[in-house]
């Protein structure tokens, strides 16, 4: 009865480790999609994100969140992502070329059945970002792909976490 009870506080004190270690990977800070109506993205909507940033000298790494079907045309996707800052009526734009797929792999995000999901990182793994000021951040979404209505897109968001 003493060995049984002994294990089991060992395992009990490994699992408690292990929540803990896995817990301080990354802490989430926002994340929101929208679904897509008919599964297809125009280019007149514009889905944006607001979110607050309180602690500026944190590095953060920010993500595309995108979810289409199989049937998607392409193996990239290329967007505006429109910023603006607190206290700033002028926005700033920066222009991405996003890889979901190659010829040699496949998709690149994970999938079940024939519906894909992508967490794309738009800070390069080593580099810092950081936000410059507290306060209201929104972010917007373009896509600026030569097919209007882009055919076969579920979902689209922001994530935004902080680095550890």
């Amino acid at each position: 009865m003493k060995k049984v009870r002994l294990i089991l506080t060992g395992l009990l004190v490994v699992a408690i480790v292990q929540l803990s270690f896995t817990s301080c990977k990354h802490v989430d800070l926002f994340e929101k999609s929208v679904t897509l109506p008919g599964h297809k993205w125009d280019n007149t909507y514009k889905p944006s994100f607001t979110f607050n940033i309180k602690d500026t000298t944190s590095a953060y790494n920010l993500f595309i969140v995108l979810r289409h079907n199989d049937k998607y045309n392409f193996n990239n996707i290329y967007l505006n992502l429109i910023t603006k800052q607190p206290g700033q009526d002028t926005t700033q734009k920066a222009r991405y070329d996003l890889t979901l797929a190659t010829d040699e792999e496949g998709w690149r995000g994970t999938g079940m059945d024939d519906i894909y999901e992508h967490r794309i990182p738009l800070t390069p793994a080593n580099q810092q970002f950081r936000f410059r000021k507290p306060g209201d951040y929104t972010f917007t979404l373009e896509q600026i792909m030569r097919e209007n209505p882009l055919r076969n897109v579920l979902n689209v968001g922001l994530r935004i976490e902080k680095k550890q």
